[in-house]
């Protein structure tokens, strides 16, 4: 198991690239499994994530190979098996996407259930009440999930739940709703802009999807879907989103390349009033935190507001900032495992529930940490490249599931970060 050590009080220079969409090419390469033909996806990140959905696709038969550098060549055309297995599926929640694509390709599917989450509760009934009302019958016996249709028929589905639209549970059924016959409406759909690139996908896949990006999305049924030819993954919204944060942190002044800048008004915004300047031009963002990062006041929402996904990195810039900010956390309530690490470092953080209030502090101290979830692990590297002294992060497999190279593109703009077999 590998661990993170690190030196602080680096200021980041420079210019780092933004890697491909860890939350967009997942459900593209499970949507690849409906095609009847081989389809490339390229700007595909070399994440844990990414390798463990392609073991559950080649798990059933299904061929990838990795062509050249961020490029995956999926032949589905070998499929032998409906059935994603636990061994597999628990390692990541995500997972669950070959749900809806088997279902839609074969009319039946088993797929495990997915495990807990550290983060809190996050049900997947959404999932299984849109593809019931697309006309599957769904059972869970001994920790499976089995769907089955014998013909999938579209209507309107009503996809938002108490707390607010669910980004899985409208991929997913997207994905099932492309082969139903007639028409689908989703309602109450994620507007997230990867929920857009699976939509494109399936539209360059023979689909004919409508909306994506609004909360009503249509769906007109089609018999057959064709493989892709050279289909590039949007940028990674919540890597350049940690490294606007970085920068900021460091107060320093960072050019973030190959990013999608109308996917980051939120965070840009954001930035600005922690004291920045940014500019964007052609796919770049500018970040300027010479000036020190001031008080914030953060509430995570669903897309297009703040994401629950930089929580915890934005609050790592406010750990020093001049004055009080607030952090209401309104996606996964418990999603603050880093506040108490981040107080091993000498941050001043009062917990009220669902809100966090940041007093910020003159200096923070290194000390050794453990990582808890995949973006709470990317705050404690922030924290770290703040503190004065070495900064021990245990556990970072969690990060490698959603950054990719996190601690080489870091030093390549000045941090004093290493990785190194824990004992």
């Amino acid at each position: 198991m590998d661990k993170f050590l690190m030196w602080g009080g680096e200021t980041l220079r420079g210019e780092v690239r933004t890697s491909g969409s860890k939350n967009a090419v997942l459900p593209i390469l499970a949507a690849s499994l409906m095609a009847d033909t081989p389809s490339t996806i390229t700007n595909c990140p070399w994440l844990k994530d990414v390798d463990t959905m392609v073991e559950i696709l080649e798990a059933m038969g299904v061929r990838v190979q990795r062509t050249y550098e961020g490029s995956l060549h999926v032949d589905p055309g070998p499929l032998e098996s409906h059935e994603a297995p636990y061994e597999l599926v628990r390692k990541m929640r995500a997972s669950i996407y070959v749900l809806g694509a088997l279902l839609g390709r074969f009319g039946k599917a088993a797929v495990s259930m997915p495990g807990g989450c550290v983060i809190g509760p996050r049900p997947i009934d959404l999932h299984m009440k849109g593809f019931t009302e697309l006309g599957a019958t769904i059972e869970q016996r001994c920790g499976y999930i089995y769907a089955d249709a014998k013909e999938l028929v579209g209507r309107e589905i009503v996809l938002g739940g108490p707390a607010g639209s669910s980004v899985g549970a409208t991929a997913n059924v997207l994905m099932a709703a492309v082969k139903a016959k007639g028409t689908t409406v989703l309602s109450s759909a994620a507007c997230e802009p990867e929920i857009v690139d699976l939509a494109n996908f399936l539209n360059r896949m023979g689909a004919n999807v409508s909306g994506a990006g609004t909360p009503i999305i249509m769906v007109e049924g089609v018999d057959e879907l064709h493989g892709v030819d050279d289909y590039k993954v949007i940028p990674d919204r919540i890597e350049a989103g940690t490294f606007i944060a970085a920068t900021a942190v460091t107060r320093g002044t960072v050019t973030i390349k190959d990013a999608e800048p109308a996917h980051l008004r939120s965070e840009i915004a954001k930035a600005i009033e922690a004291g920045a300047t940014v500019e964007t031009r052609n796919g770049d963002i500018h970040v300027d935190a010479t000036g020190g990062p001031k008080a914030i006041e953060v509430v995570t929402q669903p897309y297009p507001g703040f994401p629950t996904d930089l929580q915890a990195q934005f609050m790592a810039a406010a750990l020093r900032a001049d004055g009080m900010s607030r952090f209401v956390e309104k996606i996964y309530p418990n999603r603050f495992m880093h506040v108490m690490e981040f107080a091993r470092l000498g941050a001043d953080i009062t917990m009220d529930g669902n809100r966090a209030i940041v007093h910020g502090v003159e200096h923070l101290s290194g000390a050794p940490i453990m990582a808890s979830d995949l973006r709470a692990s990317a705050g404690l590297v922030l924290a770290g490249l703040a503190a004065e002294g070495a900064t021990t992060i245990h556990r970072v497999y969690h990060i490698d599931r959603g950054y990719e190279d996190i601690e080489e593109k870091l030093g390549a703009l000045g941090a004093k970060i290493k990785r190194v077999k824990s004992n």
